[in-house]
């Protein structure tokens, strides 16, 4: 006879979902504040205790040494706003920058269009384009003061031979600030090529491709896809410029120390001999944030400009 067995029947307990954390354990919570604890300690050091430092300062006659004589107020703003030599040095800065920073924009995207090619004429063109980037400057500067001498210089010997009379570059007014910036576009102008090239080489080949099937052109492709796609780029890379050449100093320093008759004196000369010539760290400390202020209102607007364009293209 058969014995019929009944079926078991197993019951499981329904899972429960977990139930978070209520608090995390204090090495994971604190854990990553260690890693980083480092770089804000240097940079409070360094960064945050200057600009502090300084600003207070600028309502001080403090000597070089650090010992604050007397507390002046906005004596040194006041005699700041008033000093001809600061605006006139301001003005040399923003001329150099007007001067220096279309050049160093179209001249590294040409660089970098030639030189976004295979094989090894793109590798020598790379390798000249950026090679002067990486020289310090009193190493450019001895080698175009060298090039601007007359008598003997490469530059008048090419205008003597060309007929044509020379020109004492470093010494006359309406000259030096040229001469310093053709130094600058030579030296600097491989960091915005490196940027543009990378830029360049971001672009997938099946734009262009597709751009040639459609009849496009070398010139259309570059103005319908190449310029509009290098956009962001070319914002960030006037941006950097403008920020670079505002603070001009080394080149103009080590090559014309500001003259002929304080011709090409940019504001951080005058900063620099204030504070470390004159010994007025106070007044120095002023110009130096007022300066701090005309960086930042360009930037803003470089930025506000910028980002309008790309609300309008969209």
């Amino acid at each position: 006879m058969a014995v019929q067995t009944q079926p078991q029947v197993t019951t499981s307990t329904p899972r429960t979902a977990a139930k978070p954390a209520t608090g995390q354990p204090w090495k994971e919570r604190w854990g990553g504040l260690f890693f980083v604890a480092p770089f804000l300690l240097l940079f409070a050091v360094f960064m945050i205790w200057p600009i502090i430092s300084g600003l207070w300062n600028s309502f001080f006659n403090t000597s070089l040494a650090g010992v604050k004589q007397e507390f002046l107020g906005l004596q040194n703003w006041r005699e700041m706003f008033g000093d001809p030599a600061v605006w006139s040095s301001l003005k040399n800065t923003l001329v150099f920058t007007a001067m220096s920073t279309p050049p160093l924009v179209i001249i590294a995207l040409v660089m970098a269009l030639l030189a976004n090619r295979k094989g090894m004429l793109g590798w020598l063109l790379r390798f000249s384009y950026f090679a002067p980037f990486v020289l310090p400057a009193t190493v450019v500067t001895l080698i175009w003061v060298w090039i601007y001498q007359p008598g003997f210089g490469l530059v008048n010997g090419l205008l003597t031979a060309g007929g044509f009379a020379e020109i004492d570059w470093l010494n006359t007014e309406n000259r030096a600030m040229l001469a310093v910036v053709i130094t600058t576009v030579w030296w600097t102008v491989g960091f915005n090529f490196l940027l543009y090239l990378a830029a360049l080489q971001g672009i997938p080949a099946q734009v262009y491709e597709a751009a040639a099937i459609d009849g496009a052109n070398g010139r259309q492709q570059l103005f319908r896809i190449t310029l509009p796609l290098l956009s962001r780029t070319t914002g960030l890379i006037v941006v950097l410029q403008l920020v670079a050449s505002l603070k001009i100093f080394d080149q103009i320093y080590l090559m014309t120390n500001g003259g002929p008759n304080f011709a090409t004196r940019p504001i951080i000369q005058y900063i620099y001999q204030n504070g470390f010539t004159n010994y007025r760290i106070g007044y120095a400390s002023a110009i130096s944030y007022m300066f701090f202020a005309v960086i930042v209102v360009v930037a803003v607007l470089q930025f506000r400009l910028f980002s309008g364009r790309k609300e309008a293209g969209q």
